[in-house]
């Protein structure tokens, strides 16, 4: 790319090395924003093939895959080179024409690719095979030495997850989950998902810690819990302070002894101290009663908690530079 930057005027060769920069770093994490650079780029120095190649790329990634085949094209124009040819035959895929992408793969272009590109373009050729309901013919077109071969290529884990996920679209569980777990272990760079791939078919669920939905469904039930709990509590104090002034009525007991004073009319005294003992009697009542909503109320007045409250780039688009445009501009069908 350098060499081909070097053709360029020095400020503008700089400018476009900066667009492009851009791209290669947003590219996985923020693939619209690096179409936006890919543009200025392109209207900079559409006759740079690394450009073309950045463009389509970064089309690519955003699902523009008319765009992208496009412009693969014309880099492959301009240095005559063979190594899109796998990624060319997934945009034909992306624009739902699998037939197309199956005839690709066995055109002589690939015997031009090195052992890498013959990989991609045989993961291409069976996701084409699925996307046209031949599920068998997906799992043995990736049936390959290099599928057999025990040592660990960049490659190697994405061939072996693909064969994986093959083999358990054709039911054949048992060899899928060992597939999985072979790739799981060339999987050196997390490039798959071979881990969850294998929790799932263990029945084994995960719960995202970060979640903050999950957290508020955990927490809602606690403090449900808590609001209940303070309810109860507050229900057996007040059927407490209720019943104190019941046990501690007495009013009979007096009455029992008031009649008994009564009875004792003959020294003239009895009836003064059964009196006496009606009105000791009643002040003891009050007293008691007092006393007793006294602490009810005290009881009542602290014991019910209340539940604790829980705590929520684009750049600049331009307009299409130069290049030729081929396939129909449709929606594009996802990667297989």
């Amino acid at each position: 790319m350098r060499q081909e930057l070097l053709s360029l005027p020095k400020t503008l060769a700089e400018d476009v090395a900066r667009n492009l920069v851009m791209v290669a770093k947003l590219l996985d994490d923020d693939p619209e924003q690096a179409y936006a650079y890919s543009r200025i780029a392109l209207r900079l120095a559409s006759r740079v093939p690394a450009v073309r190649e950045a463009a389509g790329f970064a089309a690519y990634g955003t699902g523009k895959y008319a765009e992208a085949l496009a412009e693969f094209r014309a880099a492959r124009r301009m240095t005559g080179s063979a190594e899109l040819w796998p990624v060319m035959a997934d945009c034909e895929r992306g624009m739902g024409r699998p037939e197309r992408a199956l005839a690709m793969a066995g055109e002589p272009e690939v015997q031009k690719l090195d052992k890498a590109g013959q990989v991609e373009m045989r993961l291409v050729a069976a996701g084409a095979r699925r996307d046209m309901g031949q599920t068998d013919a997906a799992v043995v077109t990736l049936q390959s030495p290099e599928l057999a071969s025990h040592s660990v290529q960049p490659w190697t884990a994405r061939l072996r997850y693909a064969y994986a996920d093959a083999l358990l679209a054709v039911g054949r569980e048992d060899e899928a989950r060992e597939w999985f777990a072979k790739a799981l272990e060339a999987d050196q760079g997390g490039t798959t998902d071979a881990s969850d791939r294998l929790a799932e078919l263990d029945g084994v669920e995960f719960l995202d810690a970060f979640d903050p939905e999950a957290e508020a469904e955990e927490q809602q039930p606690a403090a449900a819990e808590d609001s209940d709990a303070g309810t109860d509590l507050g229900a057996s104090a007040d059927s407490g302070s209720g019943s104190e002034p019941d046990s501690g009525s007495e009013p009979d007991s007096g009455s029992d002894s008031d009649s008994g004073s009564d009875s004792d009319s003959d020294t003239g005294m009895g009836a003064d101290a059964g009196a006496d003992a009606d009105s000791g009697s009643e002040g003891s009542v009050a007293a008691d009663s007092g006393a007793a909503a006294g602490s009810g109320a005290a009881a009542g007045s602290g014991v019910v908690a209340e539940p604790e409250a829980d705590g929520d780039k684009s750049g600049p688009a331009d307009e299409k530079a130069d290049g030729e445009t081929d396939g129909d501009k449709s929606g594009p069908a996802g990667n297989g």
